[in-house]
């Protein structure tokens, strides 16, 4: 059996996809999976139907990670199960809704997948734990020291810390997995915000825009996921999973505005918000003085990463899961406008 957490969200909706019908030039990736059911864990109120949609044997518990009692039906029977544990929140309206999902929930699955004798537990985390560069040229490895940034960051860590603690006990084989910034297809408003940003010439660039991030193609991710289930090797460790290079925010800000413009014939305005570094230090000290008063702003929280470095190497993950990044970022790029297109969000 396949438990999967966190769908119908983004990542885990494209999980089940894959799962399913499998992934385009990889047939051999979902192999290990084929006739396994997949029971989905779906938050109270969310509409199941997209999941049950795939096949027959997708079937759906609802409930809260908050509350432990809610997951006994996602548990029952799991004995020997593999459990993709992807729910997280990146922007609450609470400071303390970081620390009640991403850990606490962190906590109460893996309670449960002991308690169940579940097999594997692969979760899903951030770079947040690692925090950002001080300079623009290195790159985080598994090596890095833990610097997290703000209340995500140190929830997602606290989280880590808990499944890395239940591998070193014995009692369950874990790995994590820390991608980067996600893109592609089924992406969420904010997403599609920042395409409408570059369109209308709205879209902030701060201190020059060379500063590099690591981003996660979802389909590359997708990948990193199923081989993290069954991977020998990856009983017990932690991977950085991200496109093969990072890319500068000039060229990520660039590549979409050309796709729009080029390829989809939608109108470009051609400009950018042109900000000193200091805009986003300044934004850091609110974003701070905010999450100290409980309370989040999400606005204030990007704009305090703008002129920041994030990027990784992803030569472990390569070398130990085989793990082969297909889809770059133009490509990745222009299949999620296209989907956004299809779909009325765009122009």
């Amino acid at each position: 059996m396949i438990l999967i957490t966190g769908a119908p969200g983004w990542l885990g909706t494209r999980l089940v996809d894959t799962i399913v019908n499998g992934s385009t030039g990889m047939p051999w990736l979902t192999e290990p999976y084929a006739d396994r059911r997949i029971r989905c864990f779906v938050l109270n109120g969310v509409n199941p139907e997209e999941l049950r949609g795939f096949s027959p044997k997708v079937s759906v518990v609802a409930g809260d990670v908050r509350d432990k009692a809610s997951l006994v039906q996602l548990f029952k029977d799991a004995e020997g199960a593999t459990l993709f544990h992807l729910i997280g929140v990146i922007h609450p309206r609470r400071v303390r809704d970081f620390y009640d999902v991403n850990t606490g929930g962190a906590r109460n699955i893996v309670d449960c997948a002991v308690e169940h004798g579940v097999e594997r537990l692969v979760m899903i985390s951030s770079n947040s734990p690692a925090g950002h560069h001080s300079g623009n040229e290195r790159l985080f490895d598994e090596d890095s020291p833990n610097r997290p940034y703000m209340s995500y960051g140190k929830s997602k860590m606290l989280a880590e810390d808990y499944v890395n603690a239940a591998h070193a006990s014995g009692k369950l084989e874990t790995t994590i997995l820390r991608p980067c910034w996600f893109y592609g297809p089924g992406q969420p408003p904010r997403q599609t915000r920042f395409f409408k940003m570059i369109q209308n010439g709205r879209v902030p660039v701060v201190g020059g825009g060379e500063n590099r991030r690591s981003m996660t193609y979802i389909d590359n991710l997708c990948q990193a996921i199923l081989l993290a289930g069954h991977i020998e090797k990856a009983r017990g460790q932690t991977y950085w999973i991200a496109d093969r290079k990072p890319y500068t925010m000039n060229e990520t800000v660039d590549t979409i505005e050309r796709l729009l413009e080029h390829e989809f014939g939608l109108p470009v305005a051609h400009r950018r918000l042109r900000m000193p570094g200091i805009a986003s230090e300044f934004a850091v000290a609110c974003d701070w003085i905010i999450q100290r008063a409980g309370l989040y702003w999400q606005e204030v929280h990007v704009l305090s990463e703008m002129n920041k470095t994030i990027a990784c190497s992803i030569e472990k993950a390569e070398r130990e899961l085989g793990y082969c990044p297909r889809i770059g970022l133009e490509e990745g790029m222009r299949r999620s406008i296209r989907w956004c297109i299809d779909r009325g969000f765009l122009p």
